[in-house]
């Protein structure tokens, strides 16, 4: 919105300042410390609303740690709200409004978070850990990511030096080897939406444990985004150009500002959760910028604490069913696994934070070594 409106003024002096509005750093980080002011302001107030509203909060599963049971109970859930909050207020006001990237990205969180919104009604009103069936939430995850990458390919504007890109897999640590899908790039790049929120959805088990990963991973998204967006940069580095992705880090900034803002009232003892409003469009959020920046796979590696907790879960499922019963972890997702093993919540929220900015840094480095 300002930047349209520095744009309405260009011709004219009235604030010779606004100029600033031309570098995507300096609304990447207004929009940051925009989206944190938001959930900071917003906290405290929505969190004794939730308090009155939803009673006896998020149920705890009785099957998991016991100490959940004691500690966690009557802790309300939807504080992915504030996070949401925080995010497009950022996003929408520091942001180019004509940017189809942009677009494309807002729709997706936007959809997952009301998803996971009516996930977490139907789990708060019932008392259950069972909310919508998982083939239902497959299905509208899906259809959201179905409809918004045909957005991109239809609307996107094409690389001026590979135009195919738009439905081409990018490698990394290859300079230019493209893997052209035609119209089958819808199903791949839907599944790397649908996985990345379903992903961060499984690592929402501790307080404060999702939300530092999806920042830095943001950051990381944020800092591609932005270089592989300058023509210039991108030559440098020898990366694919993506005309307008750039614009993405304004976006990638609000995710850390609301991410801190909420992390103001989700550090442990956390007093909200983010819930499944929360981790389904933030993960979603997530995939869906890897996908606007060719960067699927290295999504893989910056993420990869989130691929290690959904692959804890699908193995331990497959393994139970195969022998009869049995278990690899203690418990999954793989966080409850070390908790089983003695370690306190907070020395395994810390150990995966250290393990994220690591992977974030391997993710970063692919930009360079080709």
């Amino acid at each position: 919105m300002f930047l349209w409106l520095f744009k309405l003024l260009a011709d004219k002096d009235y604030i010779p300042v606004a100029n600033l509005l031309n570098y995507i750093t300096f609304r990447a980080g207004m929009a940051l410390v925009t989206a944190l002011i938001v959930v900071v302001l917003m906290g405290s107030r929505f969190i004794r609303w939730m308090q009155a509203k939803q009673g006896k909060g998020q149920p705890i599963r009785e099957d998991g740690i016991q100490r959940h049971v004691i500690e966690k109970a009557g802790t309300p859930t939807m504080g992915g709200f504030m996070i949401l909050a925080g995010l497009m207020v950022g996003t929408l006001l520091w942001s180019d409004l004509t940017n189809i990237h942009v677009w494309v990205v807002l729709m997706v969180t936007a959809g997952y978070g009301v998803l996971g919104f009516l996930d977490d009604y139907k789990k708060v009103t019932k008392q259950s850990s069972a909310g919508i069936s998982g083939k239902t939430k497959l299905v509208f995850q899906f259809a959201i990511a179905i409809a918004a990458i045909a957005l991109l390919m239809i609307y996107g504007e094409p690389s001026p030096a590979t135009p195919q890109l738009t439905t081409s897999i990018a490698f990394p640590f290859f300079k230019r080897l493209l893997l052209d899908l035609g119209w089958f790039y819808l199903a791949f790049a839907s599944f790397i939406i649908v996985g990345a929120s379903n992903a961060v959805n499984l690592t929402d088990g501790l307080d404060g444990l999702a939300i530092m990963p999806v920042m830095i991973a943001g950051a990381a998204l944020g800092v591609i985004a932005y270089l592989i967006g300058n023509a210039v940069s991108a030559d440098y580095l020898q990366v694919h150009f993506v005309p307008g992705v750039g614009e993405l880090a304004i976006f990638c900034g609000a995710i850390i500002g609301s991410g801190l803002g909420f992390l103001w009232y989700n550090a442990p003892p956390a007093k909200i959760f983010m819930g499944d409003t929360g981790s389904l469009a933030l993960g979603g959020a997530l995939g869906a910028v890897a996908v606007c920046a060719k960067h699927e796979i290295v999504l893989g590696i910056i993420g990869g604490l989130f691929v290690l907790e959904a692959l804890s879960v699908m193995i331990q499922v497959a393994y139970f069913r195969i022998s009869g019963g049995r278990r690899i972890f203690l418990m999954a997702p793989i966080h409850h696994h070390f908790e089983k093993l003695g370690w306190p919540e907070s020395t395994v929220v810390i150990r995966f934070w250290i393990v994220s900015v690591m992977l974030a840094l391997a993710g970063l480095a692919t930009l360079k070594l080709r």
